[in-house]
């Protein structure tokens, strides 16, 4: 088990440190509503990445596993050879949206709604933006194929689900649980951290898909040709 967990520990961390999903729980936490619209978020949050994650599990079940073959894992070669293609797609279209000089940063215009959300609102937020969101999707196939196509047992892939959906929601978790405990300290460092993130979120995208998209490869790599 703690091969697996260490096989995917990037792409936990790789969700985790999602500038978009940071912007968007620091709004909710800035907002009317933050002690109703933060904790939604974070539950619509977790729940999209654990439904994704199954969803994804149960199509990778019928690769062959691990334990069905002693050689190239073909299969699974391919599938991150694409993965990780898609990523570096992803990276450089991240950099060409990236402002350049004094220009400023581009803000979606579902953003300026989030004052409005409540908890449920949240909640549909957190699942819309963790299901519809490409990047998620892709470093969470490779999660799905070690899990779908591995041997653990299925409390021990129960254990590894449960870290992985910690670990992936931890930017989201720590802040709301932060905000409950001190809200008003909050506040400054809150609104100078969603400045900075929104000012260089292509570019902390670009460099996270590039590096995990060359692992993703890498892994392919190895599994074709080992």
């Amino acid at each position: 088990m703690g091969t697996i967990i260490g096989e995917i520990l990037p792409f936990m961390i790789g969700i985790a440190i999602s500038p978009v999903p940071i912007i968007v729980v620091i709004l909710t936490l800035l907002s009317p509503r933050a002690r109703r619209s933060g904790p939604g978020f974070l539950i619509g949050w977790m729940v999209g990445i654990l439904v994704v994650l199954l969803v994804l599990m149960l199509l990778s079940s019928v690769l062959p596993s691990s334990q069905e073959s002693d050689g190239p894992h073909l299969w699974q070669g391919a599938i991150r050879l694409v993965l990780g293609g898609l990523l570096l797609w992803l990276a450089v279209k991240q950099w060409r949206k990236r402002p350049r000089g004094e220009e400023a940063p581009e803000v979606p215009g579902w953003m300026a709604k989030v004052d409005s959300c409540g908890f449920g609102g949240g909640i549909r937020l957190g699942l819309v933006l963790s299901i519809a969101n490409p990047k998620n999707v892709i470093l969470t196939v490779s999660v799905a194929v070690d899990l779908g196509t591995g041997d653990l047992t299925p409390g021990r892939i129960a254990i590894v689900i449960v870290i992985f959906a910690l670990l992936a929601s931890s930017t989201v978790l720590i802040p709301v649980l932060a905000h409950l405990i001190a809200a008003d300290r909050l506040k400054g460092p809150l609104s100078a951290l969603h400045t900075w993130l929104l000012r260089e979120n292509h570019v902390i995208m670009t460099v996270l898909l590039v590096v995990l998209g060359f692992a993703v490869i890498g892994r392919g790599i190895g599994a074709v040709w080992p």
